[in-house]
């Protein structure tokens, strides 16, 4: 028996490698739209995926002066955008996607206009998993997310 196989397998049965922590929390597509100039409002996105069940509760940005999770729904023809109280729950494995017409974080007090090309950091707290600190890219007004 050649002697890599073996050592491997050796490694792989120490108590101590199958205590690793699990990857931790995936957040991919983060991104917003531009605004007009004088909008003071704007929308990240992305889909967040968690190895074990977590919650986001907040996020912050130097963007704006405030960053909220909110959910959009409607109302008959009126769109209702609120608050989601309590964060937004991340089942183990199941992408979870932040996207308009729905979950959302909602950008108030825009330090300035987001300009199609840039970026900005975008930091997610987390119930259980560390603190994550994303990019996020700003694409077109008319940009399909």
């Amino acid at each position: 028996m050649r002697p890599f196989p073996l050592l491997l397998a050796a490694l792989l049965a120490t108590p101590a490698l199958a205590q690793l922590p699990a990857p931790g929390v995936q957040v991919t597509g983060a991104r917003a739209r531009a605004t007009a100039p004088g909008q003071t409002v704007g929308a990240a996105y992305a889909t967040i995926t968690s190895p074990a069940q977590d919650r986001l509760v907040g996020t912050e940005t130097p963007a704006a002066a405030r960053a909220e999770l909110h959910t959009m729904t409607m109302d008959g023809t009126v769109v209702r955008m609120r608050p989601v109280e309590g964060g937004i729950a991340l089942p183990a494995g199941q992408p979870v996607a932040l996207a308009p017409g729905g979950l959302h974080i909602m950008l108030m007090d825009l330090k300035a206009p987001l300009q199609a090309g840039q970026s900005f950091p975008l930091t997610l707290r987390f119930e259980h998993a560390p603190a994550q600190t994303v990019t996020v890219t700003v694409e077109p007004i008319g940009a399909r997310q």
